[in-house]
């Protein structure tokens, strides 16, 4: 039987408390003793990504999905030591009220203070790359406008998602799928006005995407944005690969929703609701792609561009959201 000092038995047990019951405050105290216990493999990466601003952003209005809240704590305390800096966008816990709709987007007014919040945090350390743990999908809002008007049409953006996010609150009031449409430049004009210089629509890459809406059918068809499907992915990407060829594209901003992964085989995604009904979502497309099939067309668009931005979202513990509400209800340990 392993024996382990204080220090270790100490370690091991926050580490075992923030997995399993998903506290905030367990979460955080995990991370610090995980980080105390990697000071060598923290200094190796250093020279790689010292540069590099991590931005915990544990925003869940935009999708008006309070889960995505704990799903950006538990990416901050499950991803590899940061080399360079690492802050946290202010964001409310979420509470029982429900979020407005102002002007026809939910949750607009709170939405808006966090984008300003972001772009101080980010202006503060003026990074040349930026790597986000979201979060709904608004999160790569400033992130991406900010390297947009850093490499100006040097950059090239690679959006890994089942949905393109281009639509508006006419379409739907929720913002975090307004973003991309954003970025190009189209939208809602409080998101607009955060995007200093729009992305080029030929710049931009849909992958994983399938079966889109008919209004997101119809502005990729008239903005000429170019997709590559799940099938095509899995496939080899040709379509990415050509696109970052023909492409005056120097560098890269990957935009990763995780519901683009297939929600039989990855359980902590919107779609994966434990007990949901077939027409639950609307009959909206589901993700299609396996870890393997993302990683291995980020490993070849890594061969070809330097990827200064790189965004994670919509990650929905539900195992660890269920196991917590029990806990608040157990004898000695719930409240």
């Amino acid at each position: 039987m392993k024996r382990f000092g204080k220090s270790r038995i100490f370690y091991e047990r926050r580490k075992i408390i923030a997995l399993t019951s998903g506290a905030m405050a367990s979460c955080l105290i995990g991370a610090e003793a995980y980080r105390m216990h990697l000071p060598d493999r923290r200094s190796s990466m250093a020279d790689q990504n010292s540069q590099t601003l991590r931005l915990i952003f544990p925003q869940w209005q935009g999708g008006d999905n309070p889960p995505y809240y704990l799903g950006s704590k538990l990416l901050a305390w499950l991803a590899p030591p940061s080399a360079g800096p690492f802050e946290e966008v202010p964001v409310d816990a979420p509470t029982d009220v429900p979020l407005p709709v102002e002007n026809e987007m939910r949750g607009r007014s709170v939405l808006l203070k966090q984008i300003g919040e972001a772009r101080v945090i980010i202006e503060r350390h003026q990074p040349k790359s930026l790597a986000v743990l979201g979060g709904d999908c608004l999160v790569s809002l400033v992130p991406f406008s900010w390297l947009s008007e850093r490499y100006g049409d040097k950059l090239g953006v690679l959006w890994i998602d089942t949905h393109p996010d281009v639509q508006t609150p006419k379409q739907y009031m929720n913002a975090h799928a307004h973003v991309l449409g954003a970025l190009l430049g189209h939208g809602d004009p409080d998101l607009t006005k955060a995007v200093t210089k729009p992305v080029p629509a030929k710049n931009v890459m849909i992958a994983g995407i399938h079966d889109p809406l008919p209004f997101e059918a119809q502005f990729i068809a008239d903005h000429g944005l170019r997709t590559c499907s799940p099938r095509q992915v899995r496939d080899g990407a040709q379509p990415v690969m050509e696109w970052l060829k023909d492409s005056q594209i120097e560098v890269l901003a990957i935009h990763l929703d995780l519901d683009v992964l297939d929600p039989h085989n990855f359980r902590s995604l919107l779609f994966a609701k434990p007990g949901r009904g077939k027409h639950d979502f609307g009959d909206v497309a589901e993700g299609k792609l396996n870890i393997p099939d993302v990683l291995k067309l980020i490993q070849e668009v890594t061969t070809e561009k330097e990827v200064v931005g790189m965004t994670i979202a919509e990650h929905m513990p539900w195992d660890a959201l269920n196991l917590q509400e029990m806990l608040k209800q157990l004898p000695l340990i719930g409240s």
